[in-house]
């Protein structure tokens, strides 16, 4: 299990943004892909976004697709989520993954993942 450490979640309301970040071990950093998922109270995790790391490859889920923006700062070993137009239905603990394997969306691939960070969305 590599070292992955969410931040930036919070409270804010709907309409607001928000940038989440991952700081990685440089081993989880260099692995094929990462993601970020979430999970709300009582559903399963869902995977938001992935970014593979050679290629550059990206992947969003329908539900934030033209609102959510993944990046990576190579340099730092940093995995950013920017979060834009957040509706209630974000609400959410955000998670930051990463996986040996290169298809983003095989999610059994994802064997490193953070603590995650709190995202609540009011109306």
């Amino acid at each position: 299990q590599e070292q992955l450490v969410e931040s930036g979640g919070g409270l804010v309301q709907a309409g607001d943004s928000l940038r989440l970040s991952c700081a990685a071990s440089r081993r989880a950093f260099t692995k094929n892909s990462m993601a970020w998922f979430r999970q709300a109270p009582g559903k399963e995790r869902e995977l938001v976004s992935a970014i593979r790391t050679w290629g550059g490859d990206i992947m969003y889920s329908d539900s934030v697709k033209g609102r959510f923006t993944i990046s990576r700062d190579d340099r730092q070993n940093m995995l950013y989520l920017q979060m834009n137009n957040l509706k209630t239905e974000d609400t959410a603990v955000y998670y930051c993954a990463a996986s040996n394997d290169l298809n983003l969306r095989y999610i059994p691939g994802y064997e490193d993942w953070g603590q995650g960070t709190q995202v609540t969305v009011s109306s």
